[in-house]
């Protein structure tokens, strides 16, 4: 290569290169609360404990996060003990997320620790409350503009 055209390729390689690490930088960031945000499908399954006996239950639940530390839900279905519980829509909840993806979510009553995946795909949670084991995953099934 002439000096010329070796000046051209590393200017470009360099160029090249910033663009990248821009672009790695970008995905590495951390989470935020507009990690959450869209229609998420819960399945979650555990136990209550009520005068010592565990008693099994399961829940499908569609969780729409917000963005800004907001959700609501519309629509839950319930399994306590093989009795269904279909709840109305119109429940509530806040959530926090840090930047190393760990945070909280609280409805009335329940709450959750969760980590999220990076980009916010998935969420592991379970639920912290005294007598309840109870762990699941809720999946993203649309962002907030595919909803709109």
């Amino acid at each position: 290569m002439n000096n010329v055209t070796w000046r051209v390729f590393i200017c470009a390689a360099t160029v090249l290169g910033a663009c990248g690490l821009a672009q790695a930088g970008e995905r590495d960031k951390g989470c935020s609360l507009g990690t959450l945000d869209g229609s998420y499908a819960l399945a979650a399954t555990g136990f209550s404990i009520v005068a010592g006996l565990a008693q099994p239950k399961a829940i499908l639940e569609v969780i729409d996060f917000n963005g800004d530390g907001t959700l609501s839900v519309p629509a839950a279905t319930l399994s306590v003990n093989g009795a269904i519980v279909r709840v109305p829509p119109g429940g509530v909840g806040t959530y926090t997320i840090e930047d190393d993806c760990t945070g909280t979510i609280t409805f009335n009553g329940p709450t959750f620790d969760i980590v999220a995946a990076r980009h916010g795909d998935t969420i592991l949670m379970v639920q912290t409350n005294p007598n309840n084991v109870l762990q699941g995953t809720a999946e993203r099934q649309s962002r907030e503009h595919d909803r709109r």
